[in-house]
């Protein structure tokens, strides 16, 4: 034979059987022979080889025959020198040279012991196997949805390292099989059983069972098919209107998944229609594409039939649009809506990249309803989907459980629904409970990856997609938290320590020593928290278990998410949850610790302070806060509420609740006198209006209105803004509370700083007497002063306390204290307040004692007199506003600061009604001018001190 292709040596697999005298003789040898190109080697081999008589020896002289040549393995050169090995049928490698190579083909799933590498040729080679060691029985090879599938393996000798693999239609590798809420295995003395509960299309595929018995691997496989059912086929659309004066055709389609059953699919319909119903199945989908429009409503019926099978048939119904009927128009509201018939619902597939239908009702009245949307993200279903198939039993955990939790950070990018959110939340749920039924230790990283998704999780929106997921369903916050409590504890037994921090995440995890000391530690949070174990119980721990870790968890923004559910003890109280939720667990070689002492501190607290843990029994699993074996230290005013509790779960969450004070009678105080603010203020503002061109006579009479009306304007908006607060959802991440409260705290301060721009209008005067003021130079200034600083105040705030999640205060639009927040508004307003006391100070010193040159023109002094006045008045009334607003964050006394601070602040457009407007003699005599009511006599004001007093008449 030529040589033609590739050298192939036959390693040892040439089997010559010698026949002497005697008795016949079997030997193996090597052969090298050339390829044949089109790989038909062996049948080439036979037809060239003849049989013919030769010396075995050259001591022997008798001839030897050549009666038969059996082949076991092939070997071929591969590019690094080395050879593949195989063996072929009826043959294979023993266990002991497979473990000692490496296979040919590297399998995610197993090692294949028919094909090895071998770095040169040798004596091995492949052995004839033995008669099978088992059988594999299975009742049914089709099996209905929703039954159970049974798969016996029956053993006739000792078989180890057996393992259960499915095959499944259109995948590369088998999947292997393990303990899951499906499937399960059962052993018996002889006997090994599959057993998989409501078997669905995910389970249809090919079986194979691997184990090792005489000394070979061995392979027994049996094919499970499993009938569509309707819900297993997708109709697009699965309804339609149509109108036939607009007819363009339209197509509908029903698509399969992949399944080893062969099926023909056809279309048909009611009535009866020709020359357009016909078609097999030639991939996942079937088309029908309907080029006339049907005389009447139409039902299109997708059947698919398969051998031996009841037909399923699945309907797809048509609306036909008459003249006369009733419609609603095209809309372009989130997709394209087609005209739709009243009292039908119109469909429209999701956007790109996401899964499911858009529907929205045409309305008995043609009009169209809102949109309803189940439309899911893609890649989210497709990890949902795998993650629940690795809970029911299919899969390495060891392996996808790490990569899961790998895709988990950027799955959550994609959430942008209530859906998305449930959806995650799902698989996070179930990748919790396969750590836990598996008892799978991560690694540093894949925990890390976990730990990132959770304070992604957190940071999305509460009111957008949070609360709607809960009204959904109203267990998914303390699922979450539970299974977030589980994975976190799930480190390798012996990491000595661990620690992550971020945005909304902290986690610190220690392995104790042998002989420990008090567990102790603490979290950089605002305020910090911190937790300690008593020696004493670590160490009867650590004698008893050996191996004891203790992680401890912080998380934010939780509070937003958790239902507001007290137990008893708690029930109809007024709590505000703490912002920080701090859990710990204990890890004794491997089993988690239920019953120790720990205390820990919460940082300064509001109120009453109640201990409290989130029990997820409570409220039929749904969850609520409970002080069953907790209990709070008291301790001193300002210093850290601690509490103490003598039970520790594996979740276990313990956080600090204050209480709030009855806000129903605060609230309708604050409206009504909001309200009446505002009407004096707006009443300011018409008087101005009226009399505005009577009063402005010199500059000074000038610059004080125009901070005054500047005063009433900011005043009357963010009174405005205050009331309108009340109506707006008051979550951290609503744009309109966020806005308004902006709004509120620029305005505020807005106010203040024009009330300061007035008292150094009255000082400069008072100062500089000789120095004339100019309107061009001192009207910029002032409403630099007045608008530009506070808005630079109002936005540095909301730079630097937003991003943390500490800008507003729970349950309010308004600045939160917690975080320093509101500080930044009292404190520049206070400060205002304590200038305008020294400037009132100064021009009582000054307007009592003049000397002769320093007296202003009567007209200047009486407009200084007025600034005096209304300064006089109203410095201490807003002073003392917002003074008792900084006690009530110092301090929580009683409930009097609270009803005074909402007097005083809603009735601030009154005073400035009665002291800035009313109270000046010059207003009120224009406006009586103005109104046509007679001249007022002449009035003197006196002004008495004890060294001398002045007299002043006004005209």
């Amino acid at each position: 034979m030529g040589q033609v292709g590739t050298p192939v040596s036959l390693h040892p697999g040439l089997s010559l059987s010698v026949f002497p005298k005697p008795a016949p003789v079997s030997t193996y040898v090597r052969l090298s022979m050339p390829r044949a190109p089109d790989g038909d080697w062996i049948q080439r081999l036979f037809a060239t080889f003849t049989v013919t008589p030769f010396l075995a020896s050259s001591s022997l002289s008798s001839p030897r025959s050549l009666t038969s040549l059996n082949l076991t393995t092939v070997c071929t050169p591969n590019q690094d020198r080395g050879f593949h090995c195989s063996c072929l049928s009826g043959y294979q490698w023993n266990v002991s040279t497979c473990d000692s190579h490496s296979a040919c083909h590297n399998s995610y799933i197993f090692k294949n012991c028919t094909c090895l590498i071998f770095s040169h040729l040798h004596s091995e080679y492949c052995q004839l196997l033995p008669p099978v060691p088992g059988s594999l029985s299975l009742a049914s090879a089709s099996l209905a949805p929703g039954s159970t599938l049974t798969l016996s393996l029956f053993m006739n000798h000792t078989a180890t390292s057996l393992n259960w693999y499915l095959k499944q239609p259109g995948t590369p590798a088998p999947l292997i099989l393990h303990p899951g809420n499906q499937a399960s295995f059962t052993t018996n003395r002889d006997q090994v059983v599959l057993t998989v509960v409501n078997v669905s299309q995910d389970w249809a595929g090919e079986y194979v069972c691997r184990f090792m018995a005489r000394s070979f691997q061995w392979e027994l496989r049996q094919t499970v098919t499993v009938p569509l059912q309707p819900r297993d086929v997708v109709r697009l659309p699965a309804q339609l209107s149509v109108s036939c004066n607009s007819f363009s055709g339209f197509e509908l389609k029903c698509c399969i998944p992949n399944t080893k059953l062969t099926y023909k699919a056809s279309w048909s319909s009611e009535p009866r229609t020709t020359g357009l119903l016909s078609g097999v199945s030639g991939s996942r989908c079937l088309s029908l594409v309907v080029p006339n429009c049907p005389q009447g409503d139409t039902e299109y019926v997708c059947e698919l039939q398969s051998d031996g099978l009841a037909p399923v048939r699945v309907p797809i119904s048509i609306t036909v649009i008459q003249d006369g009927d009733i419609t609603c128009p095209q809309d372009s509201l989130g997709g394209n809506w087609d005209v739709t018939k009243a009292g039908h619902q119109a469909q429209i597939p999701c956007p790109m990249n996401r899964t499911g239908m858009v529907e929205r009702n045409c309305g008995a009245q043609a009009v169209w309803g809102p949109l309803k949307s189940n439309c899911i993200d893609t890649g989210l279903l497709v990890m949902h989907r795998k993650t629940q198939l690795l809970l029911a039993g299919q899969g390495l955990p060891n392996k996808e459980v790490p990569r899961l939790m790998r895709k988990l950070p950027e799955e959550v990018e994609a959430v942008s629904s209530p859906s998305d959110l449930l959806v995650l939340l799902d698989i996070v749920e179930m990748l919790a409970h396969e750590v836990i039924n598996t008892r799978i230790p991560l690694t540093k990283c894949t925990l890390k990856n976990f730990l990132v998704a959770t304070s992604k999780l957190l940071d999305l929106d509460s009111t957008t997609l949070w609360a709607p997921a809960q009204a959904q369903v109203p267990a998914a916050g303390s699922s979450f938290l539970q299974a977030v409590e589980s994975v976190a504890q799930r480190l390798p037994p012996k990491t000595d320590s661990f620690h992550l921090r971020l945005p909304n995440v902290e986690v610190q995890s220690q392995l104790l020593e042998p002989e420990p000391n008090d567990y102790s530690i603490s979290f950089s949070t605002q305020p910090p928290l911190w937790a300690r174990i008593q020696r004493r119980a670590l160490t009867q721990l650590s004698k008893e278990f050996g191996n004891v870790s203790i992680t401890s968890l912080v998380l934010r923004k939780l509070d937003q998410i958790l239902p507001m559910n007290f137990g008893p003890g708690l029930e109809g109280s007024r709590y505000d949850p703490y912002s920080l939720i701090l859990s710990n667990s204990i890890t004794a070689d491997g089993q988690s610790v239920n019953q120790v002492e720990i205390v820990m501190d919460f940082g300064n607290a509001e109120g009453t302070a109640q201990c409290v843990f989130w029990d997820h029994g409570l409220f039929h699993n749904v969850g609520g806060w409970s002080t069953e074996g907790c209990q709070a230290k008291e301790a001193q005013v300002g210093t850290a509420a601690q509490c103490i509790c003598l039970h520790l779960t594996s979740f276990s969450i313990l956080m600090s609740l204050h209480d709030v004070p009855d806000r129903s009678s605060l609230t309708l105080l604050s409206q009504v006198l909001l309200g009446a603010s505002v009407l004096a203020l707006l009443l300011c503002l018409g008087m101005y209006r009226a009399v505005w061109h009577v009063v402005i006579r010199n500059k000074v009479s000038y610059f004080r209105h125009a901070a005054l009306v500047n005063v009433v304007f900011c005043l009357l908006a963010a009174d405005i803004c205050f009331l309108g607060a009340s109506l707006l959802p008051s979550s951290p991440q609503s744009p309109l509370c966020l806005t308004v409260a902006f709004l509120c705290h620029f305005l505020y301060l807005a106010t203040f700083f024009w009330m300061l721009a007035q008292a150094l209008v009255l000082a400069h005067q008072l100062l500089f007497v000789f120095h004339q003021l100019s309107k061009r130079r001192v009207l910029p200034l002032m409403i630099t002063l007045g608008y530009l600083c506070p808005l630079g105040l109002a936005a540095a705030t909301l730079g630097k306390y937003f991003p943390q999640g500490q800008y507003l205060k729970k349950g309010t639009c308004w600045l939160d204290a917690e975080g320093g927040a509101q500080y930044l508004f009292v404190v520049p307003v206070l400060t205002i307040v304590g200038v305008n006391a020294v400037v009132l100070a100064l021009a009582l010193l000054k307007l009592t004692r003049p000397t002769p040159s320093e007296g202003p023109r009567p007209e200047e002094r009486h407009a200084l007199m007025s600034i005096f006045k209304a300064l006089l008045i109203l410095t201490p009334v807003f002073g003392l506003t917002w003074g008792l607003g900084l006690a009530n964050l110092m301090e929580e006394i009683s409930e009097v600061p609270h009803y005074l601070f909402v007097v005083f602040n809603a009735s601030q457009g009154i005073f400035i009604l009665l002291f800035g407007c009313l109270m000046d003699k010059k207003m009120r005599e224009a406006l009586l001018k103005r109104l046509g009511c007679p001249k007022v006599p002449v009035s003197t004001i006196t002004l008495v001190t004890s060294d001398t007093s002045y007299l002043e008449h006004s005209n």
